[in-house]
């Protein structure tokens, strides 16, 4: 891989890393929206505090390149489960979260399946 290819790909990590810290800063600062839509559910609303220790996890694992397959399917199926959070086709605002929720996870896995020489 060229020297120019592993700068891109760290900047690429760390770029969608930021998706994952700020959901965790989110959890963090303000659970009650995340704890709401748990409870309705059908969830506990006390998984915010594992979920924002994921998301933080997560973010530092991008940046540093840790167990990157293992992360890629693990977060891509994440991503993909949290859609089920956002189907409501009456609100143009959470369809558009769940599409953007399914191109993140098509990345992760993109991650998840190359081939790393570095």
């Amino acid at each position: 891989m060229p020297k120019s290819d592993i700068w891109v790909d760290r900047l690429g990590r760390a770029l969608l890393s930021l998706l994952f810290f700020a959901g965790a800063v989110q959890k963090v600062i303000d659970p009650t929206p995340v704890m709401e839509m748990l409870g309705r559910t059908g969830l506990p609303p006390i998984l915010v505090w594992p979920l924002a220790v994921f998301n933080l996890c997560a973010a530092v694992m991008l940046v540093l390149g840790l167990r990157l397959r293992s992360l890629g399917f693990v977060l891509a199926g994440y991503c993909l489960l949290t859609c089920f959070f956002h189907l409501n086709p009456q609100d143009p605002w959470q369809i558009s979260i769940m599409i953007k929720n399914w191109a993140i996870a098509g990345c992760l896995l993109m991650i998840a399946t190359r081939q790393r020489k570095v």
